[in-house]
């Protein structure tokens, strides 16, 4: 009778719903099982931590569950889980608190808010593989849409995002780039890419006018999550003074931290267009995990970064995918990326009137780079 019994233990342990062993397998560490060629990844949704949200949203305040319906309804449960207990924290709830002040007085802020948390929705906690940290969001109209460095069409690509490509086509030949008013980034987020700013929210055309407000905590226990929890690793890619700083405790034994100057063109020049990120981290996820673990960079339909699709796609001539001759940006943007704002603004022309695009995030980057050394300065 007794082993009947030990095999039925044994018969439930094997089901379906095992739990993925810790440290297992590449499938088990991104949030799945093994499944037949052409699966999407559904099973990267499901927390890896026993999470009860209805119980838990029960459990708040009248006046907690107010301040919290954006996160309750928007931020990615599989994120949820892991931080239920700091968005309940007094700091946070200020930070809410501010955001209705802001509301109430008229004031206009970005990203909208049931994008805040996209980058969650995106990029489940169980799927990232890799993390790009950016600063500030984009502070002008149709910009910030909770992604870092990405922008909705049809705005133009701003100068930090042009680099990345630049650097990314140095490292991918068969990089794509996209159309200049395309700097959607949402396919990297959906293949692993947590791209995620210091702040998540802006008031409208005044940079940094949301910093100190509680998000830049809010931010790092994020990355702190990553850090603890994907005990395997994860690449983190940390561009600039103010990014390096939030990378400085992530344990460079089990994870791989890729820094370097900034992409903008304030900086870009110093190292960032040959830092050659993009191919590293992908070297490292295969030699860690293997084959299957690499991200896809391509951003253009027919496009692909991965070695075995780009040599089918070579014999067909590049176009961004709606017909349209590919400019080799590493001659088409190399002036700009070069000369700075200005030359930028005189090539892109003023094709969001009294936006200007340009200077705005230089501006906001200037700031961020001078604090940070203003901070610097006062440990020592």
């Amino acid at each position: 009778m007794s082993t009947l019994k030990r095999k039925a233990s044994s018969t439930s342990l094997s089901s379906d719903t095992k739990k993925p062993k810790a440290n297992g397998s590449i499938a088990s560490f991104f949030g799945s099982s093994p499944k037949p060629a052409g699966k999407s990844d559904s099973a990267a949704s499901t927390p890896t931590v026993k999470f009860d949200k209805e119980k838990w949203v029960a459990s708040l305040s009248a006046e907690q569950r107010k301040l919290l319906e954006l996160e309750i309804n928007t931020l990615d449960e599989s994120w949820l889980a892991h931080l239920k207990d700091d968005v309940t924290s007094r700091e946070f709830l200020e930070l809410k608190k501010f955001l209705d002040r802001e509301t109430a007085a008229g004031k206009k802020w970005f990203p909208p808010k049931e994008d805040i948390y996209s980058w969650s929705r995106h990029t489940k906690f169980n799927n990232v593989k890799v993390v790009i940290l950016g600063q500030d969001p984009y502070h002008n109209v149709n910009q910030a849409h909770g992604m870092a460095f990405s922008v909705r069409p049809p705005t133009v690509h701003p100068p930090s995002l042009r680099n990345m490509f630049i650097a990314l086509k140095k490292d991918y030949p068969s990089f794509v780039t996209p159309p200049k008013n395309d700097g959607l980034l949402t396919p990297w987020a959906d293949r692993g890419v947590l791209m995620l700013n210091t702040c998540l929210t802006v008031r409208a055309h005044e940079a940094n006018s949301h910093a100190n407000r509680g998000w830049e905590k809010f931010t790092q226990r994020v990355i702190d999550l990553v850090a603890q929890k994907r005990t395997r690793g994860v690449v983190f890619m940390a561009w600039g003074t103010p990014a390096g700083k939030r990378v400085m405790k992530v344990n460079k034994q089990a994870h791989l931290v890729l820094q370097s100057v900034h992409p903008s063109p304030l900086s870009a020049s110093r190292g960032y267009f040959d830092c050659g990120h993009y191919k590293k981290s992908n070297e490292w996820l295969v030699s860690r995990y293997g084959k299957d673990a690499e991200i896809d960079w391509a951003l253009v339909k027919g496009n692909s970064t991965l070695p075995d699709q780009a040599a089918e796609a070579s014999d067909d001539k590049p176009t961004t995918g709606e017909g349209i001759p590919v400019v080799n940006p590493d001659v088409a943007e190399a002036k700009p990326a070069q000369n700075g704002v200005k030359e930028i603004k005189k090539q892109e022309g003023d094709e969001f009137g009294d936006l200007d695009v340009d200077s705005d995030e230089e501006a906001a980057l200037q700031e961020a780079m001078k604090k940070a050394d203003e901070e610097e300065a006062a440990k020592r």
